[in-house]
């Protein structure tokens, strides 16, 4: 199983789908990194060589922000917001949806589960 920044690649699957498991990368710049390093898309993960994989990863390192530092920096945008109070950055903290979405009657992924009201009984 080919392990790429910390995270472990299915070995299963075809490498244009196994790098979308890498945080920062998905189905379009899956596609450039596979034909900037002249690999096939549809190959599967555990047939690539070792020198193959070192390939990907220099390139990704030099070329894209991932995992980590992408987690990194979307949160500490987020911190950002929140520290100057703007809007966005109240809505962030109260975890509701920032993007204008209604509320009424939507946004259980945001809200969590509805609270449970009456139904206890003795």
């Amino acid at each position: 199983m080919p392990r790429m920044f910390g995270v472990d690649i299915p070995k299963d699957k075809q490498i244009k789908i196994a790098l979308r498991y890498i945080y920062g990368i998905g189905p379009a710049q899956a596609m450039n990194i596979l034909n900037s390093t002249n690999i096939d898309p549809l190959r599967k993960a555990n047939d690539l060589t070792d020198e193959e994989i070192a390939r990907i990863t220099t390139l990704v390192q030099s070329n894209y922000r991932v995992e980590g530092e992408l987690r990194r920096e979307t949160s500490q945008n987020i911190r950002r917001l929140v520290d100057i109070g703007s809007y966005r950055g109240s809505r962030h903290k109260k975890g509701l949806p920032v993007r204008g979405q209604r509320t009424r009657c939507n946004s259980r992924t945001r809200k969590g589960p509805r609270p449970r009201v009456g139904g206890i009984k003795k």
